[in-house]
């Protein structure tokens, strides 16, 4: 099951995969409460000051996840011209102005560097979302998403799009997807084994990037050029505080599964949506946001053949 399964959340890609890029967007149809958590030193945002509790909107229309670093934020544009379209947006009187949130990863040494999402990809993307189960590894903004760069690209592992959710007896359900472009390795915390990451050219077994860090503390790590992002949700009536919580406690699972996480060379990013009318106790709903996101993370990095 993926993050489609919670009511009023629909998920698009569209991408390029001649030149390893591409956007993802998740619209919310009614409208939801929105949270933020960037826990990474080298992120790539729109919109998200106003997600601060103390501001004044309180709902956002769709999130827009994108490739090419700073230049993918402009794929966030063609989302909101969709959405007007559709004549969905805040209501201001002379006009409905889509709320559209975004983050960005880098993955411009993956392809071709000279194409990017732009505002024609966000639309297209918009445009294609489905409440269907989200197709995941290495589509949308996770085309060019690789983990484990500590030794450069030429040793890093494939990555992707990963999505799961959970439902409990109560009706609560929880989702989570995420693009993981990490610069440390990912780590299966059941078993505490790296599935992917940075390797070894000769012989293809994994480096182990937080040992590489400590043995060669001068290692590079390629600066602005890792971030992972994801969009945790629920069927939960959220406030903008509460939602903000639940993405704080969401990146548990980033330091969970990657090793190292949180550096200063990653720009790790976790919204946090609530699309329900529903209470639900946020501590429960915070628990499962880090387990879908723990399992979406696996996911992406297991379907794009890490």
């Amino acid at each position: 099951m993926t993050i489609t399964q919670v009511p009023g959340i629909r998920v698009g890609h569209a991408d390029d995969q001649v030149a390893k890029t591409g956007c993802t967007v998740i619209v919310t149809d009614k409208g939801a409460t929105c949270g933020v958590d960037v826990r990474g030193s080298a992120p790539g945002t729109r919109e998200t000051d106003l997600l601060d509790p103390v501001n004044l909107v309180d709902q956002v229309h769709a999130i827009s996840l994108a490739g090419g670093s700073a230049y993918g934020l402009d794929a966030a544009s063609g989302v909101m011209q969709y959405l007007e379209e559709q004549g969905v947006g805040m209501d201001v009187g002379v006009a409905k102005v889509p709320i559209v949130p975004s983050a960005i990863l880098f993955d411009l040494a993956v392809g071709d560097p000279t194409i990017r999402p732009n505002a024609a990809m966000g639309y297209e993307a918009a445009e294609r979302a489905t409440e269907f189960p989200v197709i995941q590894g290495s589509v949308g903004v996770g085309s060019g998403a690789t983990v484990g760069k500590v030794a450069g690209f030429d040793a890093s592992s494939p990555s992707g799009i990963g999505s799961a959710s959970l439902t409990l007896d109560n009706g609560l359900v929880v989702g989570a997807i995420v693009a993981v472009n990490a610069f440390g390795d990912v780590v299966n915390p059941s078993t505490d084994t790296i599935v992917a990451g940075a390797r070894n050219l000769e012989s293809g077994e994994f480096l182990n990037s937080r040992q590489v860090l400590r043995e060669q503390p001068d290692a590079g790590g390629l600066a602005g050029t890792n971030t992972t992002l994801a969009v945790v949700a629920a069927n939960a009536n959220l406030t903008k505080a509460e939602a903000t919580k639940v993405a704080q406690v969401a990146q548990n699972a980033i330091a969970r599964t990657m090793s190292p996480a949180h550096t200063m060379l990653d720009g790790d990013t976790v919204f946090a949506l609530g699309t329900g009318d529903e209470k639900y106790d946020v501590n429960v709903v915070s628990d499962l946001a880090c387990d879908t996101l723990e399992q979406a993370i696996l996911n992406a990095v297991r379907v794009s053949g890490a």
